[in-house]
């Protein structure tokens, strides 16, 4: 990969004492910084602009090769590669000889935005347990923030694969003025049910861990690794189908080391999800991965909008005259492809103008990542159509 581009780790200036930063819970921050990526240059109007959320624990660098990030202590060699190398850049899906494509890391995160493993200046010690609560709406107006110190009034696109999409038809609907093209990739329009109750499952197995110690574990020898990993293993068997998982275990059990070193797996999907639970605990703080969780939880576009329903939150894009391009996976198990399904529906009711396109993928959620032969034709004529 060594012909991949180098980029750099870029910081914006968020919230200062005498403009801070005001979250959706009444929250606030005085002092706030978020980490993003600028790929490709501006046109002289500024008109050229994608704006891309990432994936739940993902981050800013959507592409090319970023080996250092001093704004981090959880910038792994994991994290040196762009996620979505394959869609992004000159010449791929998403352009960037046409188009100028921004992503930051929501704030909250822990990979150069400011986050719960954040200092505050107030105490010098990281914020822990009193780093304010997010929502989506949250993350969209702090990116708004971003877009205006650049300049951009409009963007040519916002696109969000997963629960980036979410920041994405958040920003279309309660900023429409802001885009003219609106790209939701498997994702949805409310939280279900079933994502509730596995994200539940997945902030008990952190705050009970017994290193947790409320939030506050900066200052221990020891961190909340266990509960990270248990998390992980969960939300991992939603994004990869199974057959897939099934696929990507080597045929070898390998011996347990250090952490869950008292359970031996028996066979190589375990082992496969016990090193998948493991490798995370490097890369992510635990506090951000429970704020990530509880945004993806409340996430209601109607109660956190500016609508009466959900049809008509999207008629403040069909005013906007957006176009919709909606991708849903058939084998998603994370956002099912129901869930899309009604976010057409939506559109139709709102009489917005969109395209429905069905991945028919092996890979379940991942295919996003995975496949961009089957995503490129369509983001291509959407992005490059007048």
């Amino acid at each position: 990969m060594t012909d991949i581009a180098q980029v750099e780790t870029r910081l914006h200036t968020l919230a200062t004492p005498e403009e801070p930063f005001v979250f959706r819970s009444g929250e606030s921050l005085d002092d706030a910084q978020l980490a993003y990526v600028q790929l490709g240059e501006l046109n002289e109007d500024k008109s050229n602009a994608i704006l891309l959320f990432h994936a739940f624990s993902g981050s800013h660098l959507v592409a090319g090769y970023c080996p250092e990030n001093p704004a981090t202590d959880y910038w792994t060699e994991e994290c040196h590669y762009g996620w979505w190398e394959p869609f992004v850049g000159p010449g791929k899906a998403i352009d960037t000889d046409r188009f100028c494509v921004i992503c930051a890391n929501y704030i909250g995160g822990c990979y150069g935005s400011t986050g719960p493993a954040s200092i505050d200046p107030a105490t010098g010690e990281p914020y822990g347990s009193r780093f304010p609560h997010i929502s989506v709406l949250d993350v969209v107006k702090s990116q708004i923030h971003l877009l205006d110190t650049l300049g951009i009034d409009k963007l040519h696109a916002v696109i969000g694969p997963s629960t980036g999409g979410l920041g994405c038809l958040t920003l279309a609907t309660n900023f429409p003025e802001r885009t003219s093209r609106v790209i939701p990739i498997a994702t949805g329009t409310r939280t279900t049910v079933l994502n509730r109750i596995i994200l539940l499952e997945q902030i008990l197995a952190i705050e009970n861990d017994p290193h947790f110690c409320g939030g506050d574990f900066y200052a221990n020898d020891a961190r909340p690794v266990t509960g990270l990993s248990l998390a992980r293993m969960m939300s991992h068997k939603t994004f990869v189908h199974l057959d897939a998982i099934e696929r990507r275990a080597k045929k070898v059990v390998l011996p347990t080391e250090g952490r869950f070193a008292w359970y031996q797996p028996h066979d190589h999907v375990e082992s496969y999800m016990l090193h998948q639970g493991k490798k995370f605990t490097d890369r992510f703080d635990p506090n951000s991965y429970l704020r990530i969780c509880e945004m993806w939880s409340s996430f209601d576009p109607v109660e956190q909008g500016v609508a009466k329903d959900f049809t008509d939150l999207l008629r403040r894009s069909q005013e906007a005259r957006h176009r919709y391009l909606v991708f849903s996976i058939d084998e998603d198990y994370c956002f099912y492809p129901e869930e899309q399904a009604a976010l057409v529906a939506g559109l139709k009711e709102a009489e917005v103008e969109h395209m429905f396109i069905t991945v028919h993928s092996e890979k379940g959620h991942d295919s996003f990542l995975l496949e961009p032969e089957l995503y490129m034709p369509h983001m291509q004529f959407l992005l490059g159509d007048s």
